[in-house]
């Protein structure tokens, strides 16, 4: 007994989608079982869970496992399991629709991408496994009961643009998905998918480690030449996480990570570990090749796997690892935790925190490893996942020294390759004693900005902070290896050059000539700014303005309004370059006539333009741009 089956179509986007995902994307079409058994597994383990949290639930755990059946005759392949299963809406929100937050940006990038290679590495960060299986298959059925309910669930498609759902009366627990086969094509790289030995090769290479039986019907022999078929388990069942590291092959790991992440490159790095002693625990951690689209996203899931004595206990345990490595996938394994463990129980477990501690210090050391093991991997880690890791500086401050030890920063040293702050240090000049910096939205703007001007000219070398998260950090992190940062747009920099006594005479002298008119300009731009004083950090521009030093910066202050947060407004200073012609030409001007309008409105053009130079905002803008073409006017 059924109802009646409801169309639906699937939204534009997700159309779009799903025909990329079709045709011509991927040159392996194997891997399309490796998802769906997956999607297998991940099924038994809430089912198991489920029975342990709720002794009421109505649910057969006595013999879990994955079933491969094969039909030649009508071409089809099932995948079944008799796990958690799904409900109505959970088939119509996680099978029936496509179309997640970032689709549009993922549909955007295919677009742009010509390479299949380059392309599947979109689609394997999307997470979109179920829907390979359209790569061989003409129509896809899907027949599910969650575990508890008492009806199940039919969807049916051909992967063109609708699908049916209807309720079914009765349907096993778990979930079936029925691949009707495309025809076997060698030049398409499509196999015979109904034959036993593929699909056994097939799971011998990609889910072997599969924890839970992965069975089917095969041709066996027995001992007088006499073939039968009988049902076996295909897959060894191992953990590769309990397993010696030199027992478990490259390839194996590769799998196993592309099984837990759902994604389809091969790792950046693994992370094997046994840990042995107060706490013992397994550990098979990955740094992933790619990141993926929701990384900086609220929704972005992180977290690893937790096991118990080999018992699946939750897919996206995050008290394991901090948010700045949320990036890092893999299972942990402990021993000694109780089964009956809650989210709210590991916030607080003494063990868990112990676990969490050595794994960070894990991850940190293994990268640092990798910038001298392995340069060119490192450096696209550091490209991927540096801006997340460097919140860490933030949140972390017992593991600050390591962060700062492995992050990499541009700089005017070189304008192509990042570097280090150990290699920065080793480059800094006779007598520096601080490491400088600037922060900014760009590269290009804050090699431009006149702050950089002297420290250029006299070989400085500057570290050129763009990333978001660079305006947080640079304000709580004091110092690496006792060398002291320092904003080279904020504060005093004395960059001048001291005679035998330490002092700079020639100094003194220009804010002695300059002081009148520095007063009068203070004065005047009261409004805008707290003081104009002469500025050692400029060659040749006129002018710019600097934070004070206790003040904070006002891309951090644009940041934290954009957020909501209330501040009161942070005057700045105005530095003016006594060496320029203009400001010069100003001090000769208040000396000869005092104060007068042509005065005040370059005071004005002045300030505006150090605002502008820096990519910063001007407060009157229709004010200034009046301003400057009554003075362009007047000099035709």
């Amino acid at each position: 007994m059924s109802t009646q089956a409801e169309t639906f179509e699937f939204q534009a986007e997700s159309r779009k989608l799903l025909q990329l995902m079709v045709h011509a994307i991927y040159s392996n079409k194997d891997t399309f079982l490796r998802e769906l058994v997956s999607n297998a597994s991940d099924a038994l383990d809430k089912v198991r869970l489920e029975s342990f949290r709720d002794k009421d639930l109505d649910v057969d755990t006595s013999d879990p496992h994955i079933l491969l059946e094969a039909d030649r005759e009508n071409r089809t392949l099932t995948v079944r399991d008799n796990g958690i299963g799904m409900s109505r809406d959970e088939v119509q929100d996680l099978i029936g629709t496509i179309a997640k937050s970032g689709t549009a940006e993922l549909l955007q990038q295919l677009k742009e991408t010509n390479d299949g290679a380059a392309a599947q590495e979109l689609i394997g960060q999307f997470g979109l496994g179920f829907y390979s299986s359209f790569m061989v298959a003409d129509r896809v059925t899907l027949l599910t009961r969650r575990a508890g309910e008492t009806t199940g669930t039919r969807w049916d498609s051909t992967g063109e643009g609708t699908y049916t759902l209807e309720t079914v009366e009765e349907a096993p627990q778990g979930t079936a998905v029925t691949l009707h086969l495309k025809a076997e094509d060698q030049e398409d790289s499509l196999l015979d998918y109904t034959d036993s030995t593929t699909i056994t090769n097939i799971v011998k290479r990609y889910s072997d480690f599969i924890s839970w039986p992965i069975r089917m019907e095969v041709d066996s022999t027995d001992s007088e030449g006499e073939t039968t078929r009988q049902v076996e388990t295909i897959n060894s069942m191992k953990a590769l996480w309990a397993r010696p590291k030199e027992e478990v092959a490259e390839e194996e790991y590769r799998e196993f990570y592309k099984h837990i992440s759902h994604d389809w490159n091969d790792p950046l790095e693994t992370i094997h570990l046994r840990a042995e002693g107060t706490i013992e625990y397994q550990a098979l951690l990955f740094i992933p090749s790619v990141a993926p689209f929701d990384l900086f996203t609220r929704d972005h899931k992180r977290g690893v796997q937790l096991y118990v004595k080999r018992v699946f206990i939750m897919d996206d345990c995050e008290e394991l690892l901090p948010e700045y490595l949320r990036f890092v996938k893999g299972v942990v394994d402990a021993q000694d935790l109780s089964l009956n463990v809650s989210r709210e129980i590991l916030q607080q477990d003494r063990q868990i925190q112990m676990m969490r501690k050595r794994l960070v210090k894990k991850v940190l050391s293994t990268v640092k490893d990798m910038m001298s093991s392995d340069p060119d991997s490192y450096a696209k880690f550091w490209e991927q996942f540096g801006q997340a890791v460097k919140e860490g500086l933030l949140n972390d401050v017992d593991n600050r020294e390591q962060i700062l030890e492995i992050a990499s920063f541009e700089s005017t040293h070189d304008a192509d390759d990042k570097t280090t702050l150990r290699e920065y240090i080793e480059r800094m000049q006779e007598g520096q004693d601080s490491i400088y910096y600037i922060t900014g939205s760009s590269r290009s703007k804050v090699e431009n900005s006149p702050h950089i001007e002297a420290f250029r000219d006299k070989g400085l070398e500057v570290l050129l902070l763009t990333d978001p998260v660079d305006e947080m950090w640079v304000e709580s992190v004091p110092e690496f290896d006792g060398k002291p940062f320092q904003s080279i747009a904020k504060g005093q920099v004395d960059l001048d050059e001291k005679d035998e006594d330490g002092k700079d005479s020639e100094k003194a002298q220009q804010e002695q000539e300059f002081a009148d008119v520095l007063s009068w300009m203070t004065t005047k731009l009261a409004d805008d700014v707290k003081e104009v004083r002469l500025s050692s950090r400029l060659s040749s521009s006129p002018a710019c303005v600097v934070s004070d030093s206790q003040d904070m910066g006002p891309t951090l202050e644009k940041m934290y309004r954009a957020m909501g947060h209330e501040l009161p407004p942070v005057k700045r200073i105005l530095e003016v370059n006594p060496n320029h012609s203009l400001v010069s030409g100003m001090r000769d001007s208040y000396e000869k006539n005092g104060q007068s309008q042509e005065l005040e409105e370059t005071a004005e053009l002045v300030h505006g333009m150090a605002l502008l130079a820096e990519g910063g905002e001007l407060r009157e803008p229709a004010q200034f741009t009046s301003l400057l073409a009554n003075r362009l006017a007047r000099t035709l």
